[in-house]
């Protein structure tokens, strides 16, 4: 993706259902876990650069032994980081105590980080915010060990102020509206509800204090408390979250538009944001690992019991497609052919706009996410190119030469690297013109290869802002003078903020919306936007369910392609002599690509909750009042 996008996040949780010295036994380590967890966050690391977070717990430790432990990172390279200073630690520790080495009840006794229960998190700042403190896990601390919990998740709320006020509402005091810290007290509260009152019956059934403690492990329903804690919640999520005394739990959204996978055996429970991330690390095929499903939960009981729940009832599936186009890693079996497909989908707008001139046509790609839909984009054009040489030679009716047929058959497509992407934005240059001139210079071209009769088609794998397009690709591809700039986007024309977890909150930010205002002006129709604005106002004290989307209306107006037509001319800026036409992947192709991914709100305004609705409506009256707030 050209344009930058804070979005997402990654988990990651492991629970060891061996004792520590079965993995010394084996694996030749009791560190097992923790390498493990490296590992996955590190092949998640797509997810999320901004901060990690690794959290641990020991289980049947003594009284006064420390079981808990976390460290978090805002690093250059978070990861790295974490366990830069995890190695650190338990190499002071094996060093100091030579006689840990071989004996794993000591080091599981001494040294930190090394338990049966790991949970990682890799995450990209929203909200300006990129402090330590917001870093994932969060953790609620509690003498009782059963109200420990830690905390992690890839997710957003639209209703997080509504939450807030329901902690307010039964006498909590909580210390920020963020929306981790609001579900993490939510979840705490009926946490400490059921341990309460697992303690009174096992009193009243004549149990002593001491006795009750392992019991209410035992008899602690993780489902139940899940249950209560997120019945009213409004967004997309996979929830991850450990219990002080061993339990855990992954729990998705109704609607499924957050992922999460899980593989199961004898030695392991394992659950991460991303299906390859598990088989790559443990080495198992692609049917092992499973999709939790929507408005379920894995829970693994300290037991070591695992089991599926049903938490809420499941929604229509609207998982999340920009997952498949982008985020998500392509080295996944689906999402690569996915991707192939948009690329495929795509080629017959492309093969239009270029008169179906391939001899004088230069095909590329924006790195590197784009790769995928350029291979099955190509493949589409090399059956087109077979056809038109199939006919040519049955033309000839046998009397072609060989020199002829050998000319026909040579014809193929003509494919360079052309975009190069040479630097990264760093976001401490403040100053405009400084900023402007870096972004220009963030991708070089390959200069050459390139005729003043040639066509160049580029493929991204979606136009968000259309920023870098602006300020850097589309002048640098003018300067190799090609006769026409063709761009195209494997994806659809992104039009509407999303609430869900990626950082699209303002309409106007949004190059589709822009260009769709400037048709409005063009046509003499601006007048609508006070019409939207109004009926937007309307809606404001409406519940979250009878909110409609009005900012639909605005688009109607206009075709696809003429939003297309003028958003090339906004990627455009005066210096840009060459002709430039974009191209977007349509919804029905959209779907045909990616049908387990039906989730579009982006590109539709479909919104899977109904606070998607009310966080579109708020982003239409920011974007009128000229109010620079976020949306949700």
């Amino acid at each position: 993706m050209s344009d930058a996008l804070k979005h997402e996040c990654g988990i990651a949780l492991i629970r060891l259902l061996k004792p520590l010295d079965y993995y010394k036994e084996k694996y030749g380590s009791a560190f097992y876990g923790v390498n493990k967890m490296y590992l996955m966050m590190e092949k998640q690391h797509n997810r999320g650069q901004d901060g990690a977070g690794f959290a641990s717990i020991k289980l049947d430790t003594a009284p006064g032994e420390r079981y808990i432990s976390r460290v978090r990172s805002i690093a250059q390279q978070p990861i790295q980081d974490i366990f830069a200073q995890i190695n650190e630690r338990i190499n002071k520790e094996l060093t100091e105590h030579p006689e840990y080495a071989d004996d794993v009840e000591l080091q599981k006794k001494n040294i930190p980080y090394i338990g049966e229960l790991l949970l990682g998190h890799v995450r990209y700042g929203t909200y300006g915010k990129n402090s330590v403190e917001s870093v994932h896990p969060f953790l609620r601390q509690n003498n009782w060990m059963h109200r420990n919990l830690i905390l992690a998740g890839n997710f957003n709320m639209t209703n997080v102020n509504e939450l807030f006020e329901g902690l307010v509402k039964i006498g909590q005091h909580p210390k920020e509206k963020a929306d981790t810290v609001t579900i993490m007290e939510k979840i705490g509260h009926f946490l400490d509800d059921a341990v309460a009152k697992k303690y009174k019956q096992l009193k009243n059934e004549g149990y002593n204090k001491n006795e009750c403690s392992p019991l209410i492990a035992d008899r602690l329903n993780v489902a139940k408390i899940l249950k209560r804690s997120a019945k009213d919640w409004d967004g997309g999520y996979a929830m991850a979250g450990l219990l002080g005394h061993g339990d855990s739990f992954v729990l998705r959204d109704p609607s499924g538009i957050r992922p999460a996978y899980y593989y199961q055996d004898d030695e392991i429970v394992v659950v991460a944001s991303e299906r390859p991330v598990i088989q790559t690390v443990f080495n198992v095929e692609f049917d092992a690992v499973q999709e939790l499903p929507p408005g379920h939960a894995i829970i693994t009981k300290k037991s070591g019991e695992t089991a599926i729940k049903k938490i809420l009832e499941p929604l229509e599936r609207k998982a999340c497609s920009f997952e498949r186009i982008y985020f998500s890693r392509g080295s996944d079996a689906e999402i690569y052919q996915e991707r192939k497909k948009l690329g495929k989908l795509l080629m017959p707008k492309v093969l239009e706009a270029i008169d179906y001139d391939t001899k004088n046509s230069v095909f590329s790609y924006i790195p590197n996410t784009a790769e995928t839909s350029f291979f099955g984009m190509i493949e589409t054009l090399e059956d087109h190119l077979n056809k038109k040489k199939t006919k040519a030679i049955l033309e000839g009716n046998g009397g072609l030469s060989a020199d002829k047929v050998t000319q026909i058959l040579s014809e193929r497509p003509r494919i360079e690297k052309i975009a190069i992407k040479d630097v990264k934005l760093r976001t401490f240059i403040t100053e405009d013109s400084s900023r402007d001139d870096l972004v220009a210079h963030v991708y070089d071209v390959t200069y050459g290869v390139i005729k003043p009769t040639d066509n160049l088609v580029i493929i991204d794998d979606s136009i968000v802002r259309g920023t870098t397009l602006k300020k850097s690709i589309i002048k640098m591809m003018d300067r190799l003078h090609p006769k026409k700039i063709v761009v195209v986007s494997s994806a659809p024309q992104i039009r509407y903020p999303d609430c869900y977890g990626i950082d699209m909150a303002r309409l106007e930010d949004l190059i589709a919306f822009r260009a769709m205002l400037e048709l409005l002006k063009e046509n003499n129709k601006y007048h609508l936007i006070k019409e939207v604005y109004t009926k937007c106002i309307a809606q404001v004290h409406l519940e979250d369910k009878e909110v409609r989307n009005f900012v639909k209306e605005l688009y109607s107006q206009f075709t696809a392609e003429q939003i297309s037509d003028k958003i090339a001319v906004l990627i455009c800026d005066t210096s840009v002599k060459t002709e430039v036409k974009a191209i977007f992947q349509t919804i029905e192709n959209l779907h045909l690509a990616c049908p387990k991914n039906l989730g579009d709100w982006y590109f539709t305004g479909n919104y899977p909750t109904p606070g998607g609705n009310r966080v579109v409506n708020k982003a239409f009256i920011n974007f009128y009042e000229g109010n620079n707030a976020r949306a949700y």
